[in-house]
């Protein structure tokens, strides 16, 4: 089976690791501040803020962005659930805006028509879905211009930039993850990038307690620190990160060529915008179908969502605001198919080939 995801480690990283072990600094310390100089660095942005996780670098974004219960934030109904229970950790509301379903990423007409509709709105959380930068030009001037706060989720989008511009340098807060299916892992970790001393102060003391100097609790904090031994896997990974990405460009530029099976809806990259391919996700009716057919063919693959997030049990029974027509049709759509940086050429040969046969409708 040629898996979906693949984490590529190797001695560079163990090395690190084993320097944390023998010191015994395994808590927080100087490999954490080492990565998030790193991190910012490559970024373009002023500050790295390492946590435990994506999670909870959204989370704490909001809590020092200020956010409110009973507050409306709005954010996209297609992702990974955590984007949104970020909104309900903090108490504030969600309202979800629909998708362009080019890029699966908020439309930003359909945020403008979300907004005027909500006027009421504090923020938004916008995220860069499967590695496809959304919009951020014109998300930027509506947030703007109705004054609103902005997180962009970049868990997805290590790298992808617009015009050169990182993703996580156009709004108030990037927040990023290092889970193992990423471009670049940790194990376990997150990244918070902001161009603000006082977010990143904020942010810091948010994740450690809500100590504003050893043993000074001014806020109610929690404990989302990174680790030494998870930031160590961290360093070693952000030098490899674009060789990784360089990768993912080039199967996925291979895909878009040689699959050419009117079966298949295939990904775009707008004009100017850098894809880094965290998923190659292909739409394509009777899903169940093709995903049969893979599996006999022995070919992994991913469903990056099979619900909308306001169609999720956890979300049924609330009052859900926004309309998602176009979320919900791409949830009952979208296959992934391989494309990390660990497949050889003769993978990818088989895989282009296999889709190639797939019958599809006939």
């Amino acid at each position: 089976m040629i898996p979906l995801a693949k984490p590529m480690l190797s001695m560079e990283e163990q090395k690190r690791v084993n320097e944390v072990l023998f010191s015994g600094r395994l808590a927080q310390g100087e490999y954490v501040a080492e990565f998030e100089r790193n991190f910012a660095l490559y970024q373009g942005s002023n500050y790295g803020v390492a946590t435990s996780s994506g999670t909870s670098a959204l989370h704490v974004a909001l809590l020092s962005l200020g956010i409110q219960p009973g507050e409306k934030v709005i954010t996209t109904p297609f992702s990974f659930i955590a984007t949104a229970n970020a909104i309900l950790y903090v108490q504030a509301v969600p309202v979800f805006c629909d998708i362009d379903p080019r890029d699966y990423n908020i439309s930003p007409q359909s945020l403008l028509d979300t907004i005027k509709t909500h006027p009421d709105t504090k923020a938004l959380v916008i995220v860069h879905l499967y590695g496809h930068p959304a919009r951020m030009t014109e998300i930027m001037e509506i947030a703007r211009q109705y004054r609103l706060a902005v997180i962009e989720d970049c868990a997805q989008a290590h790298g992808a930039a617009i015009q050169g511009k990182k993703v996580g340098t156009f709004g108030h807060f990037g927040a990023f993850s290092f889970y193992p299916t990423k471009n670049m892992t940790c194990g376990e970790g997150g990244m918070l990038t902001t161009q603000d001393r006082e977010l990143a102060e904020k942010a810091r003391s948010f994740l450690n307690h809500g100590q504003t100097a050893k043993y000074r609790h001014d806020l109610l904090g929690y404990n989302y620190r990174m680790t030494n031994i998870h930031a160590a896997i961290g360093i070693e990974q952000l030098r490899k990160l674009p060789g990784f990405n360089q990768r993912r460009q080039a199967i996925g530029a291979r895909y878009g060529r040689e699959i050419t099976n009117p079966a298949f809806v295939k990904p775009i990259c707008l004009p100017g915008f850098e894809h880094v391919y965290h998923q190659y996700t292909l739409q394509v009716d009777h899903r169940n179908r093709f995903i049969e057919f893979l599996e006999a063919q022995g070919i992994g693959y991913g469903i990056h969502y099979p619900k909308a997030i306001p169609d999720q049990p956890l979300y049924r029974h609330r009052k859900i605001f926004g309309s998602f027509p176009n979320a919900r049709e791409a949830a009952e759509r979208v296959v992934s198919i391989p494309v990390h940086p660990g497949l050889t050429e003769q993978e990818v040969d088989y895989i282009v080939g296999t889709l190639q046969r797939y019958p599809g409708n006939e």
